[in-house]
């Protein structure tokens, strides 16, 4: 079965944006591991972009595993690498409890962040920049707890390590009791956007030491939240 692909408005550079496009239809889940994506001349045309930019993005998913390009079968979206797979498998055998998790998370969101402001590119940045454009404080708590684990996946995704996607989706699920608590209230919300925010900067900057800095502070934030909800 073909994927259907949504329509793109953009307003930066053309492949940046069709793979930032892209890129968050596949972490979003709206496109799913083995769905295959039409033709190139096909979807450059339901995009309306050149094929040269569309084949440039493609290239940049590629290159970050998160399509497989074959000569004569076209682009299909790719399922996480083997060893990401069974690091998957083996980490939800585990039963870790939320202060586990909490220190895991503590241990490698940092590093993600600082990975990030090493290596992300401008679809990336793209990305992560729409989604805080659409944050904000009054938002209900589902929506803006979706958000906030769609930030920090997108964040993952830039630090270009399918291992440290796993362990973000898996710390996701791990401290969701948590996360559920510092949404209900609108100060949660705000002091989840403003240090999102300061991430981002960090990472735009392309500063590691910041990011991981920034990240750091977020985390601290959040479970100060967190513990005043309980």
């Amino acid at each position: 079965m073909t994927a259907s692909i949504p329509p793109l408005r953009r307003s930066h550079s053309v492949s940046a944006e069709v793979a930032a496009h892209l890129e968050r239809l596949i972490v979003s889940g709206e496109l799913r591991a083995g769905d295959r994506l039409p033709p190139e001349r096909e979807l450059a045309a339901r995009m309306n972009v050149s094929r040269s930019s569309l084949r440039q993005a493609m290239f940049e998913l590629e290159s970050k595993q998160l399509i497989e390009r074959r000569q004569g079968r076209g682009s299909t979206v790719t399922d996480i690498s083997r060893g990401a797979a069974e690091l998957h498998d083996s980490l939800a055998a585990l039963d870790i409890e939320l202060g586990h998790a909490a220190e895991l998370r503590d241990l490698v969101e940092p590093r993600i962040a600082q990975l990030a402001a090493m290596r992300a590119v401008e679809s990336n940045l793209l990305s992560l920049n729409q989604i805080l454009a659409r944050s904000d404080e009054s938002l209900s708590p589902d929506e803006s707890m979706r958000l906030d684990i769609e930030f920090h996946t997108l964040l993952a995704h830039a630090a270009q390590n399918p291992l440290l996607v796993t362990l973000c989706t898996k710390t996701t699920e791990w401290t969701e009791r948590t996360r559920i608590l510092s949404h209900r209230s609108r100060l949660g919300r705000r002091v989840s956007i403003q240090g999102h925010r300061l991430i981002l900067a960090a990472v735009s900057a392309h500063d590691g030491p910041a990011a991981a800095a920034a990240m750091e502070e977020h985390l601290r934030d959040i479970r100060e939240i967190s513990a005043t909800r309980r």
